[in-house]
């Protein structure tokens, strides 16, 4: 299982980070974990085969998490040749099916009917969700918005949990226990922390105490860029840190 940070950035704008986007491949699945600006021509430039995506999860809400959903449906039905033929599966917290159908209302009946099959479902927490034979997903609610949740991917070789924004939770944390790579959102400096989003150091500390393996640090402010992500996440984790830019790749089992 492949992870890809896409786009590492956030709302802010940046020369160097788009919006949130990571992108999971394992065989026939390609999966992107939310869908921000930016991410379709981020993935052109490091080769990723974005015309055959597999399935979208939208973790929260916030536009710079699913901003580039209708555009990727927009690229899918007039920029492959030949035409998509295969289903495109949209998935995400409750409120999601009502959110891509509110968009239609504005977008175009498009979105909804491409020319493809497109599947769209609100996610339960707590109930993995079959991918395929081998490949399962779950989510679990976390402090952001009301919709917030984390998500997993789970397939033989090992678990993937990507936070989405979150503030600290223990409830994420007991979740996310003995997981292979952690990716975690570490907004703000430990000067301006919140309770709905993660510093370094916070994010260190849930990856310890969910005895991750590995901690990758993504979804950079420009105020935390400023400051040293991997240091302050090294005060609460002593396990691999990486500190992710648009492209890094990373691999479970294999």
């Amino acid at each position: 299982m492949e992870l890809v940070t896409v786009g590492t950035g956030t709302v802010a704008p940046s020369a160097r980070r788009t919006a949130p986007c990571h992108w999971v491949g394992r065989g026939e699945l390609r999966i992107l974990l939310d869908c921000g600006a930016g991410a379709l021509h981020r993935m052109a430039e490091f080769g990723l085969p974005w015309q055959q995506v597999t399935h979208v999860v939208v973790t929260h809400f916030h536009p710079d998490h699913f901003g580039e959903l209708p555009m990727l449906v927009f690229a899918l039905r007039h920029a492959t040749d030949p035409p998509r033929k295969e289903p495109l599966v949209i998935l995400g917290p409750a409120g999601t099916v009502r959110l891509v159908k509110a968009l239609a209302q504005g977008f175009g009946s498009w979105l909804l009917d491409p020319g493809f099959p497109i599947g769209i479902l609100d996610v339960r927490d707590g109930e993995p969700f079959p991918l395929n034979a081998d490949v399962s997903l779950e989510t679990c609610h976390v402090p952001h918005t009301p919709e917030s949740v984390a998500v997993g991917v789970t397939a033989p070789e090992g678990r993937l949990v990507y936070t989405g924004d979150t503030g600290p939770s223990e409830e994420l944390a007991r979740w996310a226990a003995g997981c292979d790579l952690l990716l975690a959102e570490c907004s703000l400096p430990e000067s301006q922390a919140m309770d709905m989003h993660l510093t370094p150091q916070r994010a260190g500390e849930l990856a310890g105490k969910a005895g991750a393996a590995r901690l990758v640090l993504t979804h950079f402010y420009p105020p935390v860029e400023t400051s040293d992500p991997a240091a302050g996440a090294r005060k609460r984790f002593t396990g691999s840190i990486a500190v992710a830019r648009d492209g890094d790749r990373f691999t479970i089992g294999g």
